[in-house]
């Protein structure tokens, strides 16, 4: 058997893909199994194990529990744990992705921490296993979708993941609003390298990413040009707009429906944000929120960065795509009771409930 390899992984189904989970491990795991340590000899190689914690129609997923140390109580160094998740990555079966946890991702340097990112495929794939689970009855209830979207210079792979996702929903849906960020807010610093289409102040912390593996330069957007600048800048909003709208075409077309555009709107960050900005050395404390309209029913977020949307008081569920865990505590923060869910908290949801199975069958409950 390969190293590194659980038994189960062998009966995994070839066909599917299989996405490995690197999470950290437990200190009762740790514990239990005496495995503080991803080797026990100096002169041994660190070794990760896996094991089977769910099998969908369309993906199997192995969870990878990272011991606390690499050796002894030796903390990890990122070039051996990047080694380690390899020869993990390279016994398992099928075709295969990977997925990391931010408290894992924490471990390595921003370098080999991006060689771990999922492929966008893969990040679709648990969005749309989300969708199976709980749009069917959040729609039923409410019928209505929020779309918040991200950076504007990822809107066309985000208004088609959205036509993509959305799709077999779309009868059930009677309204939909988009909110979306103008093109001439100012940008961070040209030349900064970030991950496509996601927030710098987020970037190291929303580690499922909604894109490949690869870096790429953020452009900076300008409003030039001769003449009046207030003119300009009311003929480019128009024009974009307009652009906005060629998207939403087959919406209306083909099911009748049209959906609400609403730009983001531009407020100064208050209380402990403003405090922590603050002491950050007078950072920017303006933000971009969700304006007036109100969202609801079923929300789909691809930014980077929590939105304060104001949601309904009849609720509805929060799809996170791109699993930046602040927003779930943004929403607890302001006494949001809507539900939480991302790609990220789904993985975690299966370790758990796996690693519950296990203590219930060993206790001879089942």
């Amino acid at each position: 058997m390969p190293h590194g390899q659980s038994e189960a992984c062998i009966y995994c189904d070839m066909e599917k893909e299989t996405i490995i989970y690197y999470y950290p491990m437990t200190e009762e795991t740790a514990r239990e199994e005496n495995r503080y340590a991803a080797k026990k000899h100096w002169f041994q190689d660190a070794s990760l194990r896996t094991v089977p914690i769910a099998g969908q129609a369309q993906f199997n997923v192995l969870g990878c529990a990272v011991p606390p140390f690499y050796y002894r109580r030796r903390p990890w160094k990122a070039q051996a744990l990047s080694e380690a998740m390899e020869t993990v990555l390279g016994d398992a079966p099928g075709m295969t992705d990977t997925c990391l946890h931010p408290e894992t991702g924490a471990l390595l340097t921003e370098e080999y921490r991006l060689k771990w990112m999922p492929r966008e495929s893969t990040v679709r794939l648990l969005v749309r296993q989300l969708l199976e689970e709980h749009a069917g009855k959040a729609l039923a209830r409410w019928g209505r979708v929020t779309v918040l979207l991200g950076q504007p210079e990822d809107r066309d792979r985000q208004m088609e993941m959205t036509w993509e996702l959305l799709q077999p929903f779309l009868p059930r849906i009677n309204r939909m609003l988009i909110y979306y960020e103008k093109r001439g807010r100012a940008r961070e610093e040209e030349g900064q390298y970030v991950l496509p289409d996601q927030e710098a102040e987020t970037a190291d912390t929303g580690y499922l990413q909604e894109g490949e593996r690869n870096i790429k330069r953020r452009k900076r957007y300008h409003l030039s040009g001769e003449g009046s600048g207030g003119s300009r800048k009311h003929d480019a909003e128009e024009q974009e707009e307009e652009e906005l709208k060629e998207y939403l075409e087959d919406y209306y077309y083909e099911y009748g429906l049209v959906p609400q555009l609403e730009p983001y709107v531009q407020s100064r960050a208050a209380g402990e944000e403003a405090a922590l900005a603050q002491q950050a050395g007078g950072a920017r404390t303006a933000r971009l929120t969700c304006g007036k309209e109100k969202c609801g029913g079923m929300i789909l977020d691809y930014g980077g960065q929590f939105r304060y949307p104001r949601i309904l008081p009849e609720g509805g569920i929060y799809i996170d795509t791109v699993s930046v865990m602040e927003k779930e505590r943004q929403l607890r923060r302001k006494g949001l009771s809507i539900p939480y869910l991302s790609p990220l908290k789904y993985l975690d949801t299966m370790v758990k409930n796996s690693y519950d199975g296990l203590v219930i069958k060993g206790a001879g409950i089942l």
